[in-house]
């Protein structure tokens, strides 16, 4: 199949995560596609494969440091790993990630105490970012398990993101919050979600239901 996914303000992002889930559901439930099947993306084609009622897992590919590809400007010429970015006069520590769009991650003490309604559209259109960025925040709430709010470019305050959510435990590994390799989950308002993140992969797995049914009129 292929794919591709609109934000709010109309804008068409490279990559959805949580969305592409939910292409697989619609295809498997409607007869077009086994447990297992590939759908093509502006970041490439993805494999999905069915691991149980609901659930799937998405081979989500490499995740990419290099600045001239998340991109990133102005915060050094090597990967973007716990540097700090200036943003409404207070210094953040960010680590900067493309999983096919773009992420700047910041580690804070506590998640729900993040003005992301402010803060959001600084980090978004930071003279850092030519393309925009999407701004998660997270907080380590032990071994394997993060907590994240996600700020997306186009839409605002999201509930959850998939791309979110592995450029999260590529920061958190990075940061030495997390080891490579093991499932993390990451909870955000729209759920939990699963990501394993290896030199080779980074697997995202989470669920997909049928929320409602319509019809569209032009």
């Amino acid at each position: 199949a292929q794919m591709r996914m609109f934000n709010a303000d109309g804008s068409e992002s490279k990559m959805c995560g949580n969305g592409i889930r939910c292409v697989a559901q619609w295809l498997y439930e409607h007869g077009r596609a086994g447990e297992t099947m590939t759908v093509d993306t502006l970041a490439g084609r993805k494999t999905i494969r069915r691991v149980a009622e609901g659930q799937w897992q998405v081979d989500m590919g490499f995740a990419e440091f290099l600045p001239e590809r998340v991109p990133v400007q102005g915060l050094g010429a090597g990967p973007v790993v716990g540097a700090e970015l200036m943003v409404r006069g207070r210094a953040w520590p960010v680590t900067c990630i493309s999983m096919g769009n773009p992420h700047c991650v910041s580690v804070v003490e506590d998640v729900a105490g993040v003005d992301l309604p402010a803060l959001g559209p600084c980090f978004e259109h930071h003279s850092a970012f030519p393309e925009g960025v999407n701004a998660e925040f997270i907080q380590l709430l032990g071994p394997g398990h993060l907590k994240m709010r996600v700020w997306e470019r186009g839409s605002g305050e999201i509930m959850a993101s998939g791309t979110g959510a592995c450029a999260a435990v590529v920061a958190a590994v990075a940061n030495g919050m997390c080891e490579k390799g093991r499932d993390v989950t990451v909870r955000a308002a729209g759920g939990d979600l699963v990501v394993n993140y290896t030199d080779e992969k980074i697997t995202l797995t989470g669920d997909a239901k049928l929320v409602y049914t319509g019809e569209a009129l032009y």
